[in-house]
């Protein structure tokens, strides 16, 4: 499967994202934000990273950049997309995904191995995940608060959008523990840790007998058995 990996000016995790896709068995193709074309991929990353600076808000003028045109109408065909951290916040931006993403609730940026509870798995994204299952994944973000309005986070609840949940410390002040969510179809997620900087062996939050940090490769994985099914 070919996976579009979308370059924007200021994306700093593209390359990680390309051997992500590389390491889940997929074909990487490097995409640039100025151009009208997806070169035939079948499924499509934006990855993490300053996007312009964050000016304005983050990811706002990168969902308007010309490649987002193809990214919506790919979206909206039934096209898995994936928005890391600032891929999160362009979906949001792009309304691809509900609410939106703000400063930390501390004002201070964030890193640290997280702990998530997979709260969807009929997603593109999370479909080899358990129902409830606990991973770790790396997060770095400083403005990675999830917001919506009341009657936005009650749909989201109630329509089960919520594809990945914070466990223990809540690190941004996400409403209702957010930390990734999925639009109805499944085809489109955005989470504001890092997969891609957890998939190879001995990359994790511990080194006990070097097995820690595959928890982000299955999400990569998930989506090409969602594409060949």
């Amino acid at each position: 499967m070919r996976v579009g990996v979308i370059t924007f000016p200021g994306t700093l995790d593209d390359r990680d994202a390309q051997r992500a896709v590389r390491l889940a068995g997929h074909e990487p193709v490097a995409l640039w934000h100025g151009e009208h074309d997806l070169h035939g991929v079948d499924a499509l990353v934006l990855p993490g990273g300053f996007s312009y600076g964050d000016y304005l808000r983050c990811g706002a003028i990168a969902a308007r950049s010309p490649i987002m045109t193809e990214v919506v109408e790919a979206a909206e065909r039934g096209m898995p997309v994936l928005g890391i951290c600032n891929g999160f916040q362009m979906l949001a931006e792009a309304r691809l995904l509900p609410g939106g993403l703000v400063r930390n609730e501390t004002g201070l940026f964030v890193r640290r191995d997280q702990r998530l509870r997979v709260e969807r798995t009929s997603t593109a994204w999370t479909n080899r995940f358990e129902p409830g299952q606990e991973i770790v994944i790396p997060l770095k973000n400083g403005e990675g608060r999830f917001v919506a309005t009341p009657d936005e986070v009650k749909r989201i609840e109630d329509e089960g959008l919520v594809a990945f949940r914070y466990l223990g410390e809540n690190p941004n002040g996400s409403v209702d523990d957010i930390a990734g969510l999925t639009n109805a179809a499944g085809n489109v997620v955005g989470l504001m840790p890092h997969p891609e900087h957890a998939v190879e062996l001995g990359f994790g939050p511990t080194t006990t007998r070097m097995k820690a940090g595959l928890d982000g490769l299955d999400i990569f994985k998930s989506a090409l058995e969602s594409v060949a099914a």
